[in-house]
């Protein structure tokens, strides 16, 4: 499937970006319900909707044959899809043969059961979702989830030789006192933690502006505490990190609100259906799973270049009480984050 041999056309948009990492949502299913991600009575897609594993194979072929160096792996929940190690193992296969990285985010839920085999078919980092370590929290923010389970995957993980990253999405009035405990912990463990601010995305059952957390208001208390000093660490996502001096540890920071990350945006999202988002924050989108049905791989080339060709300039979040609010229709879940 691959034309590794042939010269690369490199996807780069009207503003010079260079798309080199590819984000996609191999299931719109999630075994939790996150209070800030979906709705406790989701509606998920019809199986002929979506991508078999077969077509999303097929796609990040042709991404990776167009210059992609990193995929990761998103949902709903990536490893409740069913032989979802068939598809890690293939991808898996192209590394070293133009794909660089293969990763993945997780709730943690299921990574007892797979965390050996991410390993083992080139999986090497891992980010996984952890907003509370409070059994109760976290039980109400996940809806269906269990504390413990998590954090025996992230063991089981952290014994496979996964690198671990815990991602914390910080929510005012319910987390951000264990924002120095989660930092702590995790460092203590030999991992990073990246704090995320609440995006609009979706009709969820709780309002936004009571969740929102500006977090350079808790990078200013953070600095207080501990000694906080630039990293150059650049994962390819839109994180910035901090060292934090005490723990010897590092702290990312997304923050789509604060401080929008679009000028080096190098990242487009394949959703479960095969939509293809240019920007998580706005709703242009090409479809490529009718395509690829109808006309194969080489349908899908002839639609990157098109698909790049509308990236927007960036996203225009707003979370703010005293106007109308612009949320995206869709869910995280089927974006993929």
């Amino acid at each position: 499937m691959s034309k590794t041999n042939s010269p690369i056309r490199p996807l780069i948009d009207r503003f010079g970006r260079h798309v080199e990492y590819l984000r996609i949502s191999v299931t719109d299913r999630c075994d939790f319900r996150c209070t800030y991600c979906m709705s406790e009575n989701m509606s998920f897609l019809p199986k002929s909707q979506v991508l078999s594993l077969e077509e999303i194979e097929q796609i990040a072929s042709v991404f990776i044959d167009r210059g992609v160096k990193k995929l990761r792996l998103t949902g709903g929940e990536p490893l409740v899809r069913r032989d979802i190690m068939t598809l890690v193992e293939r991808l898996g296969d192209r590394l070293q043969s133009g794909l660089e990285e293969l990763t993945l985010t997780t709730n943690g839920s299921q990574l007892r059961r797979h965390a050996p085999a991410l390993f083992q078919h080139g999986v090497k980092r891992i980010n996984v979702s952890l907003d509370t370590r409070d059994p109760a929290k976290f039980a109400a923010i996940t809806r269906w989830g269990k504390l413990s389970q998590v954090l025996d995957g992230i063991d089981a993980a952290l014994e496979a030789g996964l690198r671990v990253k815990i991602n914390m999405v910080a929510i005012r009035g319910e987390n951000d006192h264990e924002i120095v405990p989660m930092m702590e912990w995790a460092h203590q463990k030999g991992m990073d933690l990246t704090l995320i601010e609440t995006m609009p995305m979706g009709a969820v059952d709780i309002e936004r502006a009571d969740q929102y957390l500006p977090l350079n208001q808790v990078q200013e208390r953070l600095a207080k505490q501990f000694t906080l000093t630039e990293d150059p660490l650049k994962t390819g996502g839109p994180a910035r990190y901090l060292r934090v001096g005490e723990t010897g540890g590092r702290l990312g920071l997304i923050t789509p609100l604060t401080h929008n990350f679009c000028e080096g945006c190098n990242r487009v999202r394949l959703t479960a259906t095969g939509d293809l988002y240019l920007c998580l924050g706005q709703d242009d989108k090409v479809s490529l799973r009718d395509p690829l049905r109808e006309g194969g791989i080489e349908a899908i080339d002839g639609l990157l270049d098109h698909a790049i060709d509308i990236k927007p300039k960036g996203h225009d979040f707003e979370i703010d009480r005293k106007k109308p609010q612009r949320n995206v229709r869709r869910h995280m879940s089927v974006t993929g984050g």
